[in-house]
Formats: structure tokens, sequence, C-alpha cells
């Protein structure tokens, strides 16, 4: 027995307690220790300290009669920001045969890798945040050794220098970043249709990519064709189709003979407007093809059937020759902005789709009503468009267009086709066979876009809408149904929006001038006649449908706020604040005094030495509903940014916003937030502006710029001075914080006289993905004044196209960040 005279007191296994004659842990790891110096070098310090936290696996491992670990080393702690890629690297002495990283605190994490070195990428936080990690060692005698180190995780930051303004015939991305051109207009999207030729002779656009490529999503598939949304390598890139450089179409642009169109002529221009949907893979490392002749590709044209479904579905106002009962139309068109829902399906918005109607010299055969709601709309005195009209044939592709009155009854013309467009138009992209539905409850207007609060189990869905014309307003509905998370993953989508979509409150905004507001229900019995308005007369709505059908009157008659050209909504997905793009307005419109809190601003805008009054800059108007319930009627407000120009703009009253030439802008147009799959779209999501002008345009081509932005409430009021062309005015406001190049910047230019329009990334934001609409759309066929895409590549000749473009980070990072 060993004797314990002398023992100075307990130590928690250390040799003075220990009188069993065995070696001590300490005495062996000691020796372990001594014997790997010479292996290690100059690791000796943190080896020792790292043995020290293996020393209770080894204290097992011994128990069970092994014997002590490998040397083990997880490295220093460290520090970073969201969405960049942190490399872990461990390192084992020679007694390791294995090793292995595990996360063991702080958010969730992908660790890409094996053995002793993986990566992930920062988790989006928005507060300084630790991750810790632990590194594994073991042995043949399957001993092991433990390491650790952490990780600090700060908010996003804007991970890119912002590209210079320019006027290059090219897009334009920050160093470190690639562009690959997609689908060009024309495009073939089946099996056996020919290249395009892009010289006019071109035909057959129901299975070719649609000119002017506006909003886009992405839709992930899996392995074997199934609905995937974390899918990053396969899915459907799915895209509309707004409108037409119809110069370019035509081998001379487009004629007539006798003031009628040629049919082959006006079928190409028809069906290049719609809506695609095309199989996009990544054959490795981001590098994206189309799949031509995927079965999974779809043109919805104007001519695709479609279903009405809501409140308006059988109403006399949709009854046509062709939908007898009201229940069923033909195509969309002039599709602009979207949205997505949760479930799986795209809401494609209808737009500024009352211009293509031919309506002349039947007023006579109208009712004062139907005259005063097709005035509201803008179908009055129209020869259309395009003509497409004018085409000799009874075809309904063409006949559809004449919206007069000339037969009996609305059975026997097309007098009510303008009511059939205007609408939400839900599409299920991964059934090709599925027929769209219009969704009638969301209203009647020119659709800018259509995109869904933050959605809470129990909470009802609400939608949030643009309408994109001056004067004009926002507008939320809001579901009967409460959301249940169960129905995100349903089999049949269309079912699921018929759910969330076909029953609710139409509501308006009215913007307070103390940074409050509220939204009006149209609802019948609650909406007053609209007052008479110029020539046009009171009206009286009789039903619901009525209202839904002619929504503009409904609001002007509660008395909304008409802003200065309401466009895209956002909402982040953190905080579901709501985002409103309104791109710009001119004198006749905001007037110098007719300005208010929400849209504040009358100035002049100098271009090409002339001088412009008006907003012409535009703004992002922002709120936050009460309580944060979607269901709210009221809500805060505050102008997020200003739009202006920082090297003319009067600071105090013009540019508000503070911008430099860094993060300039004007006209704001696209805004959506980065994904939350990804780091981009947590913590601190980051918001995508793009823009749609014609104020700037002498300084730069469109742009699209990247920010993190802040929350309602964290500026203040102030008071400007507006400028008119022959007086001033002040006018208050709300305004957010200012801007700086750390909250926002110029991540990309367009090529010459384009638009920039749509935007998304695949769910591990790794690509995004960038619509370019009309390059060139003041040239003429013999004389372009673009070449791109051709010239994206050096090729300085030929006729532009309207794209998609993908855009990586060369190190294969987060965009953005």
């Amino acid at each position: 027995m060993t004797d314990h005279t002398g023992l100075l007191g307990y130590s928690d296994g250390e040799v003075e307690t220990n009188d069993s004659g065995n070696r001590t842990l300490e005495s062996i790891v000691g020796e372990r220790f001594s014997r790997r110096q010479t292996i290690f070098g100059g690791l000796r310090a943190s080896a020792f300290a790292l043995v020290g936290t293996g020393l209770l696996a080894a204290c097992d491992d011994d128990i069970l009669g092994g014997g002590a670990g490998p040397v083990v080393s997880a490295g220093g702690d460290a520090s970073t920001t969201a969405g960049k890629l942190v490399t872990l690297e461990g390192t084992a002495d020679s007694d390791a045969v294995s090793t292995r990283w595990s996360q063991d605190g702080g958010p969730d994490v992908e660790l890409m890798g094996d053995g002793s070195t993986v990566s992930f990428f920062a988790p989006g936080v928005a507060e300084t945040t630790e991750l810790s990690f632990a590194f594994q060692g073991t042995n043949a005698d399957n001993v092991s050794s433990t390491a650790t180190t952490k990780v600090t995780v700060d908010p996003a930051v804007l991970g890119f220098d912002a590209v210079a303004k320019n006027l290059e015939d090219i897009v334009t991305v920050p160093a470190g970043y690639s562009v690959t051109v997609m689908t060009r207009l024309g495009d073939p999207i089946a099996a056996g249709v020919s290249a395009y030729a892009n010289d006019g002779t071109d035909t057959n656009f129901a299975q070719r990519v649609g000119d002017h490529g506006d909003a886009l999503g992405w839709f992930g598939l899996s392995a074997d064709g199934a609905r995937d949304d974390n899918s990053s390598s396969r899915g459907l890139l799915v895209q509309n189709h707004e409108n037409l450089n119809v110069q370019y179409l035509h081998p001379a642009g487009p004629t007539e003979s006798g003031g009628a169109r040629p049919e082959a002529e006006a079928r190409k221009e028809i069906e290049a407007h719609g809506v695609s949907v095309i199989e996009y893979v990544d054959g490795g490392d981001r590098s994206w093809s189309y799949v031509q002749d995927s079965t999974f590709n779809r043109r919805i044209t104007p001519m695709t059937p479609m279903e009405l479904y809501g409140p308006v579905r059988g109403s006399s106002f949709v009854v046509t020759s062709y939908s007898t009962t009201g229940t069923q139309g033909r195509g969309t068109i002039n599709n602009c902005a979207n949205g997505r829902a949760a479930w799986g399906t795209l809401l494609t918005c209808e737009e500024n789709w009352a211009g293509y109607f031919l309506r002349d010299g039947d007023d006579a055969a109208r009712t004062p009503k139907e005259l005063t709601g097709l005035n509201r709309y803008g179908v009055s005195s129209s020869t259309g468009n395009y003509g497409w009209a004018s085409v000799a044939s009874s075809n309904a592709m063409f006949r559809k267009w004449d919206a007069r009155a000339t037969g009996a009854d609305a059975l026997s013309d097309y007098r009510n086709e303008p009511n059939q467009y205007g609408w939400v138009v839900e599409i299920d992209p991964f059934d090709p066979a599925s027929t769209p539905r219009k969704r009638t409850a969301l209203g009647r207007m020119g659709h800018e876009g259509a995109w869904l609060g933050k959605l809470t189990e129990g909470q009802k869905v609400a939608v949030y809408m643009g309408d994109d014309a001056r004067r004009e307003y926002l507008y939320k509905f809001v579901s009967d149904a409460a959301w249940d998370p169960a129905d995100a993953n349903a089999d049949n989508r269309l079912a699921i929006g018929d759910k969330y979509l076909d029953a609710g409150t139409l509501y308006v905004a009215r913007f307070d001038a103390d940074g409050t507001g509220s939204w009006l229900p149209l609802v019948y019995g609650d909406v007053p006649n609209r007052p008479a308005t110029g020539s046009d007369p009171e009206y009286a709505f009789a039903n619901q449908a009525d209202i839904l059908v002619h929504t503009r009157l409904a609001a002007d008659a509660v008395g909304a706020t008409p802003m200065d050209r309401p466009e895209w909504t956002a909402v982040n997905p953190e905080t579901g604040e709501i985002y409103l793009t309104l791109t710009n307005n001119n004198a006749s419109n905001r007037p110098l005094d007719d300005t208010d809190a929400a849209n504040p601003r009358h100035y002049g805008a100098v271009k090409d030495g002339s001088t412009g009054y008006g907003n012409a800059n535009g703004h992002i108007i922002r709120l936050v509903e009460s309580g944060d319930d979607p269901a709210a009627t009221g809500f805060e407000w505050d102008i997020y940014l200003f739009g202006a120009d920082s090297a003319d703009a009067d600071p105090t009253n013009v540019n508000i916003s503070s911008l430099e030439a860094e993060n300039d802008f004007s006209s704001p147009d696209g805004l959506w937030f980065s994904r939350t799959q990804n780091p981009a779209g947590q913590g601190r999501p980051l918001l995508w502006l793009q823009t749609d002008d014609g104020a700037f345009t002498d300084r730069t081509n469109n742009q699209m710029l990247a920010a993190l932005p802040g929350s309602v409430g964290d500026g203040g009021a102030v008071t400007i001075t507006n400028t008119g062309e022959s007086g001033t005015a002040t006018q208050s406001t709300i305004v957010g914080t200012a801007a700086t190049t750390a909250t926002i910047r110029r991540f990309l230019t367009g090529p010459l006289e384009c638009e920039l329009t749509g935007v998304d990334t695949t769910p591990d934001g790794r690509t995004i993905f960038v619509g370019i609409q009309h390059p060139g759309e003041n040239g003429d066929p013999a004389a372009p004044s673009s070449n791109w895409p051709q010239s994206q590549n050096g090729t300085f000749s030929g006729r532009p196209r309207s794209a998609v473009i993908a855009i990586k980070k060369d190190d294969g990072g987060i965009i953005g960040l």
C-alpha cells in the first residue's frame, strides 16, 4: 500500500492522490507530447494546449484499456461575415488513421468536404453570432482526441467593388464575376425547331423564346424531374415576355397593305408575347446551358387557354363569343413583374394590356357605365398597338383584339375581351399540361407584380401589388384562409392557389402625412359610388364582380393615395416589411402644388442639356404592418431611398438619400430580396434593385444595385423645398437613414438602351439570373443601336436580342457577399 504521509490535499486526479502504483494519465500524455515535439516543431505550445482538450477522451479510452488518442489541432479561432466561404483545416499526428470535422454550436451550416479540410458558407445573421466546430482524430486502436475552434460571424457586408457608370454595349459586372448569355429572343425550345437566324425571317414563336424578357423565376428540379425547391443544378427558368422590339422581328420591320397587317407578321408578334418555361442545367461549376427538347419547356401565349377563377368567374363582365359562360379565356399579354407562391407556382402579371385593343366609333352602342370603365382603363378610341385586329382573317387570334360592340350582344363579339385582361395569372411550371388560372379576387389593373407577404402558420396570406401607371395605387389582397405550412408541398398546386387566392378581401392603400397609413377595403356595400370625374358620370357598383373588374374606380371612390407610378413589390423575408418601387412621375401628374408626404418631390432634372420637371428619378417606399399582421388594416411607412443624380441634384431637396457616384440611380423598377435558402437572404437580407430609366441615360445605361436596407423608422421627418418652373413649395415627408456605399452599391450595368428586368438566384445563391430587355430599342434593322448579346463576346454586329444572363462568382462564392 502506498503511504499517504505528506500529501498536501486533493487535486482531482493529480499524482498525489493516486496510491495505486499505476502510471498517471498526465505522465503518459507528457511522455507522448515529449516524443512528438520533434514532429510538430513550431506547434509545441498550441499542441500542448490541445492535448488538454483531448484529455477526457484519452481518459475514457484508457479506462477501456486503450492508449491516448492522436495529437490534433483545430487551428485558431477566426471571424468572418455572412456568406463568406470559411475553410477549416485540422492537423493530426501520424498516429491518426482518420479525421473528421463536426459542428457543435451555433446556427447549422453544411460542411463541404471530409477528412482534415472542410468548408462552409457563413450563415446569414442579424447580429454577431458564434459558431463552434470540433476536429477529431482517431488512431488504429479507435482512440480519439478532439480539438475545437470558434468562428465568429458578423452580419452581411457587400462583397464587391462598385461598377462604374458607363455607356458600353455589354453587361458590366464587378471584378471576380463572370457572365454567361443564356436563352435569347428566338432561341428554339422544342425538338426540331431551327436555330434563330436573327434576320427577321424566323417563324413559329410558339416554340421559341419570346421577346422583351421581363420578370423571371427559378423553379428547381430533382434529378428525376420532380419539384425540388433546393435544387441549384437543374431547374425551370420561367420568364415573362412583356412586349416587342417589333422592328427587329421582320426583315425590314412591320408592314401593312391598305391599312391591314399581314397575317404572318401579326401571328409572329402575338406569339412572341406571354411566358416561357425553359429547363436549365448546370454542367458543373455553374456552367449553364438550356435543354432545347425538355419535356418541361412551354410557351404560354395570348392564345393559350385560360380559366377564370374567383368572384368574377361566370359574371356578365367576361362573357364573350368564345367564353359564353364567362368562365374561360384565351391568353395572357404584356406580362411584366411576377410573384411566386410558396406552394410552387408562378404569379405572372398583366400590365399594359389596354393598348392592344381596337375600340373606335362604338360609343353609341355602349352604356355610360361601360364607357366610364373603358375610359378609366385606357381602352378608348384606339386602333391597337400593332393593328392585329386589322388582319383580314376570321381567325379568333386576330378578331379578339377588336373590342368594338359590333354585334347584337356580348355573345356575338369581343366587346368584353378587355375585361379578360388585367389580372394576376397563376401558372404551374412543373405541369406543362395544366391550364393557367386568372385570379380575379386580386383585382383588375395594370398589374406590375404580386408578391406574397411573409408567411406565418395560422395567419392570413397577403399579396402586395402595384398598379403601374402614374397616379395609380398600391393594393393588398388578404386571404380568408389562414396559412397551413403543409400546403407548401401539396401535389395539386393550383388547387392550393384556389384556397388562398380566390376568397378574401382586396384593399387599397392610403398614406397619411404622419407616417401611418390605412388599408381601405374594396368590398361591395362599403365602397361608395365613384364621383363624376371630367366627362364621366358617377359610377355606382352593382356587385363585388363589378368592383373587381373596375378596381381602379373603386380605389378612386374610397380615397386611396395616388402614387408616382407604383411598380414592383418585394417583402423582406426576415422582417416582413414591404417595399414598393415608385418609378417616376412628370409635372402634369405630380405638379408642384400636388405633392404629398408619400410622393414628396417636384424638381427639375437635367438630361442632355434639357430640364424636365416632376419626380423624374423616382423613389422606393416601404411599410410595416401593424402588429406584423398581414391582415392588419393599418401600417407605418417611410421612404427608403430617393433616386437622384449625385453629380447635379440639389443635395438637400433632391438627393435626400445622399447617393454617391458608386450608388446613384434613377427610376427604380425591379425589386427582389435574396432567397432564404442561402446566407444572402438570411439575417440581414440582400435587396436587389433594377432600373428602367430615361432621365439618367446620358450618364449611364440602366443598372442593377445590391443593398442592405435597414428598417422602417430608421430615419426621421424632413421638410424639403420643391422647385418648379415658376415657383417653390415646401413638403414634409419621412425618410429612411441616408445611403452609404456600405449599404447600397452598383452591381452591374446593362448594354445600350436596355432595361434591367427580372432577377432570381439558384437556392444556393451562387448563380444569379438577370433579364436584359430591349437592348437597342431605338434602332432599326439597317442600323441597330446595339449589338448585344453578340457584343458580350466581342462581336459588334447583328440585331440586338433580349436575353437572360447567368452570373457567377469566379471563386464559387455567394453572389453579392
